[in-house]
């Protein structure tokens, strides 16, 4: 373990240097999109004029697409092998609210390909070496599709298990099959969907950064800040999180025969470091469609509001594995949220007549936390399926609103040095 641990930091670590060394992109030709006709109005649909500059660095040999002070309304985009995008200080590419503007087509999305649902409004396919970088935001103008899919919703026969692809709506950035990849110094705010969506990539910086849904709207659907569905070696590092949904999730496939999903490989050697979590459902989440999550560190990081830090869902129709999951020198600040939930997660769930698989969880270690916060938190398995073993609790100096943890079916659950409320807790 130490010996792989070692490897996989300095791997990051020289990507970060790499990506630090490069700039914002390769020394090759910068495009301004409004040398192509885009227009800074936001209300112009500018998606052929940017796709137009995208096409042509394409065509010449690669370069960066810039996008200017102002805001740029577009549709779909689709970018290509050797092209970039940069945002200069006060860039805004705002999401069309028109859902024609993003033609269904197979997409990634929740686990599985769908073979006619919304594009992201920015992609990347097979983009290796890919960078969005610069001081500009990436704007979903989310506000009009939140609202029609709680009207959807609400009207359901069963709205519990109303689907989150139950109308068009498009994540912020969707890049896929992509190695040595850079999202630096973007803000992704009112996103319709997922903020960023990373789906098989390899060797991934995403580096201060901020995630945003407004104060006022309470929940904004699916509003994940990073979706790290089946990549590995991904570096977040710096950024900050205010959304309604998951802040960082880890996902994969799901169902009875998942762990037979060739199109969904483990999610493998996360590091989450200097990060700030003032909103959202869990700090790093595991699931809910995901198979085998493994080697994941979060250090350094600050809980500013009531988020759970570390969130595992455990689905009863999808065989999982989640090992090796470490939260150390975590500093809490806030009234709500749980420090732990490892809990069964029930909905879309579908067995497809087979029988319930079995699920392991092991080597869980919270480590490090200081401040003050909501309440312990919960550990339970699906009863006859998972298996739950190796749960570390080291060095704490907490007050808790609610001290206790809740526990059941859990083996080999240590407290080391744990101090709740002035008093310490005891095996």
């Amino acid at each position: 373990m130490t010996s792989r641990r070692t490897f996989t930091i300095a791997t990051l670590l020289t990507a970060v240097a790499g990506c630090a060394a490069t700039g914002s992109a390769p020394d090759k030709a910068r495009l301004s999109i409004t040398e192509f006709g885009a227009v800074a109005d936001g209300a112009q649909v500018n998606t052929a004029a940017i796709q137009a500059a995208i096409d042509r660095a394409a065509a010449t040999g690669g370069g960066t697409v810039v996008i200017p002070t102002g805001v740029f309304v577009s549709g779909a985009l689709f970018f290509k092998p050797g092209v970039h995008l940069h945002f200069d200080g006060g860039a805004v590419l705002q999401c069309s609210t028109d859902l024609s503007n993003f033609p269904p087509r197979r997409t990634r999305i929740e686990g599985h390909f769908e073979e006619r649902f919304t594009p992201a409004l920015l992609n990347a396919d097979g983009c290796d070496g890919f960078r969005i970088t610069g001081q500009g935001t990436v704007d979903g103008a989310g506000r009009p599709v939140w609202e029609q899919f709680w009207k959807l919703r609400n009207a359901a026969p069963n709205p519990g298990n109303f689907p989150n692809i139950g109308l068009p709506r498009a994540r912020l950035a969707l890049i896929e099959n992509s190695k040595n990849v850079v999202i630096e110094g973007l803000t992704f705010k009112d996103s319709q969907f997922w903020n960023l969506h990373l789906y098989k990539c390899d060797d991934v910086v995403v580096r201060n950064s901020r995630f945003l849904v407004p104060d006022d709207v309470k929940q904004a659907p699916s509003t994940d800040g990073i979706d790290l569905d089946s990549c590995r070696n991904v570096l977040v590092e710096g950024c900050y999180f205010s959304v309604t949904d998951d802040c960082i999730a880890a996902k994969g496939s799901k169902g009875p025969r998942a762990h037979e999903d060739k199109d969904s490989p483990p999610v493998e050697r996360i590091r989450v470091r200097n990060c700030e979590f003032r909103r959202g459902h869990g700090v790093v989440t595991l699931g809910s469609e995901a198979t085998v999550v493994r080697d994941v560190l979060v250090e350094n990081c600050r809980i500013t509001g009531p988020v759970t830090v570390a969130r595992l869902k455990l689905r009863p129709d999808t065989p999982q594995h989640y090992e090796n999951i470490v939260f150390r020198n975590i500093t809490l600040d806030a009234e709500g949220g749980d420090l732990i939930a490892v809990l069964p997660w029930s909905q879309y769930v579908d067995l497809k007549g087979q029988p319930p698989p079995q699920s392991v969880v092991r080597n869980v270690q919270l480590i490090g936390f200081k401040g003050r916060f909501g309440g312990f938190g919960t550990v339970k398995p699906n009863p006859g399926q998972t298996t739950i073993s190796d749960i570390l609790f080291r060095d704490f100096d907490v007050r808790l609103n609610k001290g206790e943890l809740v526990t059941a079916g859990a083996a080999n659950l240590r407290y080391d040095r744990v101090n709740v409320n002035g008093k310490a807790v005891r095996q």
